[in-house]
């Protein structure tokens, strides 16, 4: 995600992977990781469902169409009702 979207997701709290010390972990250990530690997951990653058994989990996932910063900052407000709207376990995706 790009890192200006932080400060317009302030009312979340936001670690990303590197900062997490997860830089290197692959999508399903970080998954798992994650869910041990955070209610969702934002992403832009749209390969994840196909990638990941997504089955039981927890943790909720956020799938952005893209990362394009002007993209996503002129759809934050979309984004902030799409995350409010995520319960644990639930996957959604985000067209932008």
């Amino acid at each position: 995600m790009p890192q200006p979207l932080r400060r317009r997701l302030a009312e979340f709290e936001i670690s990303t992977a590197q900062e997490m010390g997860w830089g290197r972990v692959k999508n399903g250990e970080l998954l798992k990781r994650a869910e041990g530690v955070f209610d969702a997951f934002l992403t832009s990653d749209q390969q994840l469902k196909y990638q990941q058994n997504l089955t039981g989990r927890r943790l909720a996932i956020l799938v952005l169409s893209t990362n394009r910063w002007p993209i996503v900052k002129a759809k934050t407000p979309e984004i902030i009702a799409a995350i409010q709207a995520l319960r644990p376990g639930d996957y959604a995706e985000l067209t932008l």
